[in-house]
Parts: C-alpha cells; sequence; structure tokens
C-alpha cells in the first residue's frame, strides 16, 4: 500500500487574518480551482470553515470525467491550520492541512497532503504519468491566482511543491 505525500508552500505579502479569512471561506475554493475542472460546490459553503464540516462539491479533473467528492473538515486551530479528510471521492485516501505561518513581510501557508490512490498496482502506474503531473498543475495554478489576489514576497522559497 503506497501512500503519497505532497507539499506545497507559498509566501505572500498579507496578514495573517487576511490569509485565514481568505483560506477558511469554502466559495473561495472555486477562485483558486482551474476553471477546466468545472469546480462547483453542492453544499457546505453556506459557513466559513469548522471542525465536523461537510462539504460536497463536483469536480472534473480528468477527461471530462465528473466526481462527486465530500470533505470534512476535522480539526481546526484559529489562524494556524486546519484539516480536511476526504469521506468520498476519487482517491483512497486524502488528508490534507492547510498551515499558516507569520514570516517578516506576510504569511507562508504550507500544505501537506497524504493520499492513496485506487486501483493498486495500476494506480501506482498512472500516478507518475497523470496523477501527480496533475496535482502539480493545480497547485501551479493555484499559485498563480493567490499572486494575482495579494501579490508576492520575493525570496527563494516563494513557492514549492514537493512529492514524496
Amino acid at each position: 500500500m503506497k501512500i503519497y505525500t505532497l507539499k506545497a508552500k507559498q509566501n505572500l505579502p498579507i496578514s495573517t487574518e487576511e490569509a485565514w479569512d481568505f483560506l477558511v471561506n469554502p466559495k473561495n475554493l472555486k477562485i483558486i480551482t482551474p476553471d477546466y475542472m468545472g469546480f462547483e460546490i453542492l453544499s457546505g459553503d453556506e459557513r466559513i470553515m469548522y471542525s465536523g464540516q461537510i462539504i460536497q462539491y463536483i469536480v472534473t479533473p480528468i477527461a471530462g470525467i465528473k466526481n462527486k467528492w465530500v470533505t470534512e473538515i476535522t480539526h481546526i486551530k484559529d489562524k494556524e491550520y486546519f484539516v480536511d479528510e476526504q469521506r468520498f471521492g476519487p482517491y483512497t485516501l486524502w488528508h490534507h492541512t492547510h498551515f499558516i505561518k507569520e514570516i517578516p513581510n506576510g504569511i507562508e501557508m504550507e500544505d501537506v497532503i497524504h493520499y492513496k490512490i485506487p486501483f493498486g498496482i495500476i494506480g501506482q502506474c498512472i500516478h507518475p504519468l497523470i496523477i501527480r503531473p496533475k496535482l502539480k498543475e493545480i497547485f501551479e495554478y493555484r499559485k498563480k491566482k493567490l499572486i494575482e489576489l495579494f501579490g508576492s514576497i520575493d525570496t527563494e522559497t516563494t513557492h514549492q511543491i514537493i512529492f514524496t
């Protein structure tokens, strides 16, 4: 059983409060998701995120195949992190922790995602060909959108995506 990890970091020239307010509003997920993915929230975006919240949405990541995805917000520490876990969807496991911390001139956002792909060895074979590149593309898009919205901090570690 192979569990993959994706880590992404991005520095933004905004306050912790501004970052937190943006991240905990489920409606903002659509803003930072590529348009071609047809992201549509079905329910759960009526309030800012809270522990136990269920969010249901449709996403079309590959070849026009629609997927219903249901996540639960399982943990929140105000202005520090929150965790969303897939309850139903395309992955066998999806555990995504969103961290923010204050740094000089802004904040560092860090995402740590642990995920498992279905279909055993077949899933492991398609991971480097389809899934990893697609996830990288999604996080690159998000980076660009966040820079459009908030600007950028010019440092060597402004943005990193690491898969293990």
